[in-house]
C-alpha cells in the first residue's frame, strides 16, 4: 500500500498497538531487479511489518545525476508495493532517510550488502531510540547503472 508520512505514521501506532514489529528499507529502485528483489526479501523477514521508503524523482536526480530516474516516483512506488513482504511504501524527498527513520522509529532499519552495520550512515540515529540496524540482501552484483549502461 503506498501511503504519506503521515498516513504511515498512523498505520505504524496501530501495529506498535498490536505488539508488531516494524522495518524500514530504503531507495531509488529504478529499474527493479532482482537485487532489489532479494533486499526487500531479506527485510521482510527482519520484522512483522516492512516499510520502504522510496526516493522521490527530485532527489534521484539529484543523486544519481540526469537522465536518472529512468522510472518515474509513483510507477517505482507501485512497483515495489506489488512485491509480497512489503506492507507500506512511503515516497520521500530528503537526502537521507534520517528524517524518516527519527519520525518513524522502526525496530529494524535494513540496508544492502554495499553497507556493513558500522558503515550505515544512519546508524546513531537507529541506536539513539534503540533500533537495530540489519545488513540483508545478496552481494551487491546488481545495479541500475550497470543495467542502463547495458542498454546504451
Amino acid at each position: 500500500m503506498i501511503v504519506t508520512r503521515e498516513a504511515l505514521l498512523t498505520h505504524a501506532a496501530g501495529h506498535r498497538d498490536r505488539g508488531e514489529t516494524l522495518a524500514l528499507a530504503n531507495g531509488v529502485f529504478d529499474l527493479l531487479h532482482v537485487g532489489h528483489l532479494r533486499y526487500l526479501q531479506g527485510a521482510a523477514a527482519e520484522a512483522d511489518v516492512l516499510v520502504v521508503a522510496v526516493n522521490d524523482d527530485a532527489i534521484v536526480r539529484q543523486l544519481k545525476g540526469q537522465g536518472r530516474p529512468v522510472v518515474d516516483e509513483r510507477t517505482r512506488a507501485l512497483l515495489v508495493a506489488a512485491i509480497r513482504g512489503v506492507d507500506y511504501v512511503v515516497l520521500f524527498g530528503d537526502l537521507t532517510v534520517a528524517p524518516l527513520l527519527e519520525a518513524l522509529r522502526p525496530d529494524v532499519h535494513c540496508k544492502g550488502t554495499d553497507y556493513t552495520v558500522d558503515s550505515v550512515p544512519e546508524r546513531a540515529i537507529v541506536e539513539a531510540y534503540g533500533g537495530r540496524t540489519a545488513i540483508v540482501g545478496d552481494p551487491k552484483d546488481h545495479s541500475t547503472r550497470d543495467i542502463v549502461a547495458r542498454l546504451q
